[in-house]
């Protein structure tokens, strides 16, 4: 952990010229990791159900970002599919400190990292329902999170930390994710996770040794579209935090190769598990953008098939009328491929063997 701070404080001075705030940041992770750490052993003397809380069935959104992760994770949060996790517990996971925090999270959100977001791609905050993945961040400063953010800015290329076929990470990351997922079962008064980790696109059979009754759904949605949206997502949160267009050009395409380069290795490295059989059927479902946006209810019916899940009328009626206005929404988004250096022809080679499996 240490090591992984110093790496990314000299990137935020050689990139960033921040010299003052990285050591404040690094000071109140240390302090957080201990106050984390003494919480959660408190939660099994004050909430001692804990000991025998079982993760089953966990249902994971799996897929690379700006693909429509975040609407079926929220939407089957919102529908009573289960629990997923909002980004204040994942930064105190301790359900302990959990009672302390709450009421202040309205002045918390002042200074919450995600307040960088973009809301143009979806709205988020402390409370709303994210991905799973800023939790090996904020616990154990490491992930794609960090890569993606900090250390892609290096003059060394170091994408091979975060590789699991060099340094797998996989058995700390997913006892810290049932750790976590436990303790928001037991705060939400849940019995299954509706967890979103786009990070397991290329450990998808290591999950399963551990959770191996999980229920895998993978969005696919065509790179032309993803890629841009997802570089965009990226480059919008550093813009508002460190002014990222000013920063000098070769400084910004080194950064944006690498980026893409990973969205491209998330992608490769699914279909890799997926085409060598790595992946159980049963524990699979693939699920096309294209059908959430046109065929939402018959992929709903399809997606309860495999989830086991019997619907109530409300529920039907509530995915009747999403899908219709699925149908009539007509997206604003329009990104300049050559805003980050690419092209459609390059996009198409790089990504054939995606092309060839999902969109023949």
């Amino acid at each position: 952990m240490f090591s992984r701070m110093l790496m990314v404080y000299g990137v935020t001075i050689t990139t960033f010229h921040k010299y003052f705030s990285p050591l404040l940041t690094f000071s109140a992770i240390f302090l957080l990791r201990i106050v984390v750490f003494l919480g959660m052993m408190l939660d099994y003397l004050f909430f001692p159900s804990l000991r025998n809380k079982k993760i089953k069935k966990p249902i994971i959104v799996v897929g690379n970002p700006r693909s429509g992760t975040t609407f079926l994770q929220r939407f089957l949060v919102d529908n009573g599919f289960g629990s997923g996790m909002p980004i204040w517990k994942m930064i105190y996971p301790s359900l302990v400190i959990q009672k302390f925090i709450k009421p202040l999270l309205p002045l918390l959100e002042k200074v919450s990292p995600a307040r960088f977001h973009a809301a143009a791609a979806h709205k988020t905050s402390l409370t709303a329902i994210e991905t799973d993945d800023p939790s090996f961040l904020f616990h154990y400063f490491d992930g794609f999170f960090l890569y993606g953010f900090f250390l892609a800015w290096a003059k060394e290329d170091l994408k091979s930390m975060f590789d699991p076929a060099v340094r797998d990470t996989s058995e700390r990351d997913f006892n810290w994710l049932e750790q976590i997922w436990k303790r928001n079962l037991i705060s939400e008064k849940t019995d299954c996770v509706v967890g979103k980790v786009f990070s397991l696109s290329t450990r998808i059979p290591q999950f399963l040794k551990k959770f191996p009754d999980a229920k895998i759904l993978y969005l696919v949605r065509d790179p032309l579209e993803t890629v841009p949206s997802g570089l965009s997502l990226v480059t919008g949160v550093l813009e508002s935090r460190f002014g990222f267009w000013k920063l000098p050009k070769d400084k910004r395409d080194r950064f944006i190769e690498r980026l893409y380069n990973a969205f491209l290795d998330l992608n490769l490295g699914f279909h890799k598990d997926y085409k060598s059989g790595k992946i159980p059927k049963d524990n699979l479902m693939l699920v096309p953008y294209s059908r959430i946006m046109k065929d939402f209810d018959t992929l709903m019916a399809e997606i309860l098939t495999f989830l086991g899940n019997s619907p109530s009328d409300e529920l039907l009626k509530t995915i009747k009328e999403i899908s219709d206005k699925q149908k009539k929404y007509v997206s604003g988004h329009k990104y300049d491929l050559a805003k980050f250096g690419l092209d459609e022809m390059r996009i198409k080679k790089d990504y054939a063997e995606i092309y060839e499996e999902f969109f023949a």
